[in-house]
């Protein structure tokens, strides 16, 4: 399949204020790489393994050994999938299983991943890109840039997101548009963003953040005016 690459064109975006719900630090201060969230649980990489974290009963339910784990996570419903050194892992989740191995694009050089009908979209922080690729042979057949560093990804309604960073400039979530453009920006009031899922409720997200924490941020209310 041909790969595709995709340039931007001028769009009008939409900024707004976001808040953050909710605080945990799941274990220690740690850094948090990927989040993926199964409806239930919020599955987070670590250095080496894979934790699952109930936020309800904000309690770890599970830790896998995961050689390598140390960026972005995904879930399809039935699998986790697992960026881990120039490899993607398909992991079962109910006992930590590796079933499959896909290759990286980034070869070790990739941030965050989000899985959607059948394509894992894996971010790569310092290359500001985001590679679409076919989850079953880790093909890459589109590519979209960026003009800010590219942490978590996640996917929602169809509509691709992800966490935009830079040393200068507040952190960020936006919306891309079908060319990579953002539409909507998220401004997030934290040092830092790395992995990024959606929550399951409109405008909301799990991300981790600095020294092992992992915060729900969401859009503030209508109430409040888009900047």
């Amino acid at each position: 399949m041909r790969q595709e690459v995709m340039t931007r064109d001028n769009h009008d975006t939409r900024h707004h204020a976001a808040e953050i719900v909710r605080e945990h630090v799941p274990l220690d201060d740690g850094q948090i790489h990927g989040v993926t969230f199964d409806g239930k649980k919020v599955w987070f990489a670590r250095d080496g393994e894979l934790v699952a974290f109930d936020p309800a009963a904000n309690a770890v339910v599970r830790r896998f050994t995961v050689p390598g784990a140390d960026a972005g996570t995904a879930f399809d419903g039935q699998h986790l999938y697992q960026l881990a050194k120039g490899e993607i892992l398909v992991i079962r989740p109910s006992d930590g299983q590796i079933v499959r191995r896909l290759p990286a694009p980034g070869k070790g050089e990739d941030s965050g991943m989000a899985w959607a009908d059948g394509y894992l979209w894996i971010g790569q922080c310092y290359g500001a890109r985001i590679h679409k690729v076919d989850a079953t042979t880790g093909e890459v057949v589109k590519t979209l840039a960026s003009d800010r560093f590219v942490t978590g990804v996640t996917c929602v309604d169809g509509q691709l997101w992800h966490g935009a960073a830079a040393d200068d400039k507040p952190c960020e979530l936006r919306r891309l548009g079908p060319d990579g453009a953002p539409e909507e920006v998220l401004e997030v009031p934290v040092a830092m963003i790395a992995g990024v899922e959606a929550a399951g409720e409109a405008g909301a997200f799990w991300c981790a953040g600095e020294q092992g924490k992992l915060r729900l941020v969401r859009r503030k209310s209508e109430g409040d005016a888009a900047v």
